[in-house]
């Protein structure tokens, strides 16, 4: 009864007023049998996406503080109008944003991180009964800019609040709970029960758009346990917790994520240069992954491949021309990153040569592959995706 609740939904659960509707009505419904429930919410359906199309009318890059500023506008407006929405049904109600709240922030602008927050505005409110509506994605730097957390930044929002306030975290969406693999792409996608942190991490971080990862690390550094489900629905959703409280199962692969948002670089270069473009990349932001390099023969040229996020790939060209030998650089963005995680992968041999026969029998070229001890994931051609995942389903039976 005395559990603070903190439910985030995300912006196709607020797309129009109708849902905004549907949703305060089941608030009203759950504050009767979970008294104090505070609210975290995106912007409204496609309006991020929308404000960065209005920006690039403007310029081709747009200024990263004054696109933050412009960015944060979309939750506020989406926390307003739950907050007149239970007003409007008798339920009282406040919504703040990052300013009010004093969401401290540090890092870049559009990939920043929370660092604290000040809930004594939230617990006043929820002491006096109201349902709190809180803007997601959003917070302040230390000198009081608004900053924003990057995509899925609402989640992480939702689990800090559930974090400081030592209550429970619900992540509301389009999908009824976590999948094998993306149930919008593949229909024949199984749902999970339950999945580990550590699982969903990889997933998370490799492409599975359900959760936000840096929300799943900051859960399990805290053991908030998760459930993720549909937005105003009965259906039974997905838990995310700690080991301890997993059922005890005997799966190898526990899911399957594939993201075409990377594009492949391969370069020739000196060896005693790699370090220092590795660092100039780092130095701007832009997340590197999947490097393959060749040992030099007769002499200290190598050849390198990595892949980075496609929105990157501008800035990434820019650098790299600086290193690279005889201006070679081949560019490959017809690629998907096809990630297989599970933690029973830690004690079964075999694994990825079950998976490079299945590749190899549907005629799958593998261009880069890297591994962990609870993941495999490879690069292959964007149109051999669907073959792929459902041939890895098939084998592993899941």
């Amino acid at each position: 009864m005395g559990d603070i609740i903190v439910q985030k939904y995300g912006g196709s659960s607020v797309a129009t007023t109708e849902k905004i509707i549907t949703i305060a009505k089941r608030l009203i419904e759950r504050k009767k049998t979970n008294p104090k429930i505070v609210v975290v919410v995106s912007a409204m359906g496609d309006t991020t996406d929308d404000y960065i199309s209005l920006a690039k009318e403007i310029t081709d890059t747009p200024d990263k503080r004054e696109l933050d500023v412009l960015m944060s506008t979309g939750e506020m407006i989406s926390a307003s109008l739950l907050a007149m929405s239970l007003k409007s049904m008798g339920c009282d109600a406040i919504s703040y944003n990052a300013y009010q709240l004093d969401i401290q922030t540090s890092g870049t602008h559009g990939k920043s991180l929370i660092d604290d927050i000040d809930v004594s505005k939230i617990e006043k409110s929820l002491d006096e009964g109201k349902i709190v509506v809180v803007t997601g994605f959003q917070g302040l730097d230390d000198i009081g800019d608004i900053t924003t957390l990057g995509r899925g930044g609402s989640d992480t929002s939702a689990v800090a609040l559930a974090v400081k306030l030592n209550g429970k975290c619900e992540i509301y969406t389009d999908v009824d709970g976590i999948y094998f693999t993306d149930p919008r792409k593949f229909k024949d996608a199984k749902k999970l029960e339950e999945i580990e942190y550590e699982e969903m991490l990889e997933l998370a971080s490799l492409g599975a758009q359900v959760m936000h990862s840096r929300s799943i690390e900051l859960a399990q550094k805290y053991q908030i346990e998760l459930y993720v489900g549909l937005s105003c629905s009965d259906i039974k959703g997905t838990y995310i917790r700690g080991m301890k409280n997993m059922k005890l199962e005997d799966k190898v692969i526990t899911g399957l994520a594939t993201s075409d948002d990377d594009v492949a670089i391969t370069i020739d270069i000196d060896e005693e240069k790699i370090v220092d473009l590795f660092e100039s990349i780092a130095n701007e932001n832009i997340s590197m992954d999947m490097i393959s390099q060749t040992a030099p023969i007769n002499s200290s040229n190598i050849t390198v491949s990595f892949t980075i996020p496609k929105e990157d790939l501008v800035k990434a060209k820019e650098i790299v021309s600086k290193y690279v030998l005889k201006n070679k650089i081949i560019i490959d963005e017809n690629i998907t990153k096809l990630s297989l995680v599970g933690l029973g992968m830690k004690h079964t041999s075999g694994v990825a040569s079950k998976v490079f026969n299945i590749l190899r029998k549907n005629g799958i070229k593998v261009k880069l592959i890297t591994t962990s001890e609870i993941r495999i994931t490879c690069a292959i051609n964007s149109k051999d995706t669907h073959a792929a995942v459902q041939g890895i389903a098939r084998e592993f039976n899941i």
